[in-house]
């Protein structure tokens, strides 16, 4: 059974659900990704760290095979990332070190709540829910953005090797296809429960509907329910961004 939603299904931020998603992701998105030239290897690395309890997060890492240098990489944002302290500092020390080995930087945000990881001007890009950002390091200050909403499939990206390579594309949507798909993730999610990171959507488009009906009582539930279907992309919502 495949996901309510067309791309990223932001149901697998809950805590319950989201260890069993990032670790499954890395795992498949290691499988989608292409061959590398011979003088390259892929390598999946974990970052553990504490809040209240522990946590492991893996990533990917491109290395040059014949002396172990980080070429490039390839990470995944985790809720705790975005709302704690211990896990954005544990994420930007990853980062951190590969930037000072002068590696390519591949950030995958998946995550609606909290605060981007990355901090850059955003003033004449459009909107959006979810984003592959990419940092050369031939142009460390040039981000490459790659971006998706809830109504859009996940982008193909280019992941950058070195200077003198061709990039490789990587096709995130059918990653995700599989990570959902080998977890079972549409039995798991109950999507009669919208989770607390969304109530904040759901209650926006619900208040326009509202509004758009003539301001009626006693349609609130009816109103929360469209409101939900919507955010699925069953339908089209007064606030549906276009990247």
């Amino acid at each position: 059974m495949p996901s309510l939603f067309p791309g990223m299904d932001p149901y697998l931020e809950q805590a319950a659900l989201w260890p069993l998603f990032q670790r499954t992701f890395i795992a498949c998105l290691r499988e989608a990704l292409p061959d590398l030239p011979k003088e390259y290897q892929y390598r999946v690395c974990t970052r553990e760290y504490n809040v209240q309890e522990n946590h492991s997060e893996d990533y990917i890492e491109v290395l040059r095979r014949n002396d172990d240098q980080l070429i490039t990489l390839l990470d995944v944002v985790s809720p705790s990332n975005k709302t704690t302290a211990a896990g954005r500092e544990a994420y930007l020390n990853t980062r951190r070190q590969a930037r000072t080995a002068a590696a390519n930087l591949v950030e995958i945000d998946l995550i609606l709540q909290g605060q981007p990881m990355l901090d850059y001007a955003r003033e004449g890009l459009p909107e959006w829910d979810y984003a592959v950002t990419v940092t050369r390091s031939t142009q460390p200050e040039r981000y490459e953005i790659y971006t998706a909403n809830l109504q859009k499939r996940l982008p193909r990206f280019r992941l950058p090797l070195a200077s003198t390579d061709r990039d490789i594309v990587v096709n995130l949507q059918a990653a995700f296809d599989r990570c959902y798909d080998q977890c079972d993730f549409a039995r798991r999610i109950n999507y009669q429960y919208a989770p607390a990171h969304l109530h904040g959507r759901i209650a926006t488009a619900a208040y326009y509907l509202w509004q758009q009906e003539g301001c009626p009582h006693g349609r609130d539930k009816s109103h929360w329910s469209t409101a939900v279907e919507q955010l699925q992309g069953q339908t089209t919502r007064p606030s549906d961004r276009c990247t």
